[in-house]
């Protein structure tokens, strides 16, 4: 009878090359357990790490794999020896089957390359791609965590994701697992994803929250000038809202910094319109419950001031 964690060594290997380097990472319930190795995909059955990690599996841990390949020679999964961005992902661990039709009906994104079922109703999604830098990686890992209600922790490319063939252990009784598509049919490019990003990327290699600033313009200026551009473009503002919220987790309090910003640039292309200060209020207090009519006030005359200074 085939051994489960067979399928993981032929997933593997349609994942990496003979020559990629990645992390295999066996996480256990008590932490001093944790155990990471790196592995040359070539050496992956000669080295028999395929068998520790089931006999280990079978004692209650968790297996999981980089997703992005590691440079040859590393000795940790960090992100200054990420060799390349090898895919998008979102891990959907709540109302997955439904955020999973969301997905495949959706014009801004491809199929999915791979789904792996983690369990019932939960699923991770990789897209396999080229020509994608980290920065940009990871900007888009957070745009489409944002739009598709993804694990917002899942957005970094030296993510791990659980591995097929092994049994997820986070439950009782354990879950195998799975693939639930046939395989890696397509690897993708920028072109193929037309979700709207701000055009600022992420920046140094150290977070993966902050903007990088184009020329003298701040990162705030940056926002303002796409948020503006989004609502332009018919983008329901509480989808801004989310996207903005994820992009900018820099700030002290990012959703109120979102909300805000989402709010004013609203005031001001209504006000642009000549729609009456009264009306704009009212239209932010039914938009944004969380407004009182002061401070829905105080944004419409703060709109009002901007649009008298252009």
């Amino acid at each position: 009878m085939r051994n489960p964690y067979e399928n993981a060594g032929e997933f593997l290997a349609r994942w990496f090359g003979a020559e990629d380097t990645f992390a295999l990472l066996l996480r256990h319930a008590d932490p001093s357990r944790t155990r990471q190795r790196i592995v040359r995909q070539g050496d992956l059955l000669k080295a028999n790490y395929l068998g520790w990690l089931a006999h280990e599996n079978a004692l209650g841990g968790n297996v999981y794999f980089s997703v992005n390949p590691l440079l040859s020679g590393a000795k940790k999964r960090t992100k200054n020896v990420i060799a390349e961005a090898r895919a998008l992902y979102l891990d959907l661990d709540e109302d997955g089957d439904r955020k999973m039709a969301a997905i495949r009906a959706s014009d801004n994104v491809p199929p999915p390359s791979v789904v792996i079922r983690t369990s019932p109703g939960k699923y991770q999604i990789l897209w396999r791609v080229h020509d994608f830098s980290i920065p940009e990686q990871e900007a888009m890992l957070k745009t489409l965590a944002a739009t598709f209600g993804g694990d917002r922790a899942c957005t970094d490319c030296a993510r791990v994701l659980r591995l097929p063939g092994f049994f997820n252990r986070k439950y009782a009784p354990a879950c195998l697992v799975t693939l639930a598509n046939d395989g890696i049919p397509a690897v993708y490019s920028r072109d193929d994803f037309t979700l709207k990003i701000p055009s600022v990327v992420l920046a140094d290699a150290g977070s993966v929250s902050v903007h990088r600033a184009r020329g003298s313009e701040t990162q705030s200026e940056n926002d303002w000038a796409w948020v503006m551009a989004q609502l332009a473009a018919g983008t329901p503002a509480y989808r801004i809202v989310q996207m903005l919220l994820a992009l900018r987790c820099d700030k002290p309090n990012p959703l109120y910094y979102a909300r805000r910003t989402v709010d004013v640039a609203s005031a001001v292309l209504w006000a642009r319109k000549g729609i009456s200060s009264e009306a704009i209020t009212r239209q932010l207090e039914m938009r944004n419950h969380s407004l009182s009519k002061d401070r829905a006030a105080e944004i419409t005359a703060t709109a009002s001031r901007y649009v008298q200074r252009m």
